[in-house]
């Protein structure tokens, strides 16, 4: 590990930065804006903006480099995105909010492409395991920090807006000034829908689920914790929490998913996270057992995300395994775009306790599919290992840690 951070640590740096700049304006946004006045419906159509931004540049970003190269995307991109975060608190209106959301989902989408190529590259095969386990470290640090940041400082001021643009600017310097060529690039090979369907109907449905599980949850967290009245500093723990809770629990629950059936233990969680957000739902919980679910609700969703692609790839064979990684992820994309906007009216009907209630009635279907699809076919005889994913990450990490774990 050490020698993979004294080679590419300029490169993690680079996204750590990406990763704090980005976790800021998440957050911000929805407190400014219930702040502002907008409507919960309004906020949640800015959250899923970014979503669907994001997923327009999953598809096109690829394109784009191997038009251009990385070195002008990479700094096109960036460039696109530091200006756009300065205007939020120039144009507070919502419809041009989501514009620009939609915008920031589709830099953020074409970064992590290059920064993930990047690393992939200038990593070894022996080295490789190590520095996408950095890799994913570090986002969840710099997501971590922004919560941080965002404790100190005022929602109704501009700080908060500019630091983010200064240090997405700040982040391409280690990328951009490196020494190592730039890499070639190869996107991955896509399956049909429905065959991927017919090979894991579990995949499928898991990570429609797990998009819209994802970004109900670190789309509108802050603006339920707005609703709830609960103080700057509040929310920005809470939002801790979660990631705090996912970076704890994914090597425990990976390791006995080795060991286990993984649909039992996808069951086991998704009917721990219903159970947890109906409790969340239905009772004033103080403080302190909130930040307690926040943990939970976490390690439960980003080890579930990780176990849906191990689970899935237990039926295939070594060569469909990143064309079938690059479907799946597509899907949680597009599950992602309706988890905010499904939130959002939830609270406006229910109040702010909708956020915990819909978290919850996707986790109940998900076991309850899980369940229903246990009783229909066996368990595989083999399983590959389980790797650590971030949602964030794009098919090419993915596809860059699946090849790492068949060797």
């Amino acid at each position: 590990m050490l020698k993979v951070l004294a080679h590419s640590w300029p490169l993690l740096l680079g996204v750590m930065l990406m990763m704090v700049g980005n976790g800021v304006q998440g957050s911000l946004l929805g407190i400014r804006g219930t702040l502002e006045a907008f409507s919960t419906f309004h906020l949640s159509i800015v959250m899923s903006a970014y979503f669907l931004g994001f997923l327009i540049g999953s598809r096109l970003a690829p394109i784009m480099i191997r038009n251009v190269g990385h070195v002008r995307v990479f700094a096109a991109l960036g460039s696109l995105i530091s200006a756009v975060l300065v205007l939020y608190p120039m144009l507070v209106e919502w419809q041009v909010w989501a514009v620009m959301r939609v915008i920031i989902g589709f830099g953020f989408a074409g970064i992590y492409i290059t920064a993930e190529s990047w690393l992939n590259n200038t990593a070894t095969n022996e080295t490789r395991g190590q520095a996408l386990s950095a890799y994913m470290i570090v986002q969840m640090l710099g997501i971590v920090a922004s919560q941080v940041l965002m404790a100190f400082g005022d929602p109704f001021g501009y700080d908060l807006f500019l630091i983010p643009s200064v240090l997405v600017s700040l982040a391409f310097l280690p990328i951009l000034l490196a020494d190592s060529p730039a890499p070639t690039f190869d996107s991955a090979e896509r399956l049909g829908f429905r065959e991927l369907f017919r090979i894991s109907p579990v995949g499928c449905v898991g990570m429609l689920i797990s998009g819209g599980v994802f970004s109900a949850m670190f789309g509108m967290a802050s603006v339920w914790g707005t609703l709830s009245l609960l103080s700057f500093k509040q929310i920005a723990l809470f939002t801790s929490a979660l990631y705090v809770g996912g970076l704890i629990l994914q090597y425990p629950v990976g390791w006995l998913s080795d060991r286990v059936d993984r649909r039992r233990i996808m069951l086991w969680l998704a009917v721990l996270a219903t159970v947890v957000m109906a409790l969340a739902a239905f009772v004033n919980l103080p403080y302190p057992a909130l930040l307690v679910v926040a943990a939970l609700l976490g390690g439960i969703t980003y080890p579930m995300y990780s176990l849906i692609i191990a689970y899935t790839n237990d039926y295939l064979p070594k060569e469909q395994m990143a064309a079938a990684s690059a479907g799946l992820i597509f899907l949680n994309g597009f599950g992602a775009i309706f988890g905010p906007l499904v939130t959002g009216w939830l609270m406006g009907v229910v109040g702010p306790h909708g956020f915990f209630l819909f978290i919850g009635l996707l986790y109940a279907a998900q076991a309850a599919y899980i369940g229903w699809r246990m009783t229909r076919r066996a368990a595989p005889q083999g399983t590959g290992g389980f790797a650590g994913l971030s949602p964030n990450a794009s098919s090419l990490a993915v596809g860059a840690v699946l090849d790492q774990e068949k060797r």
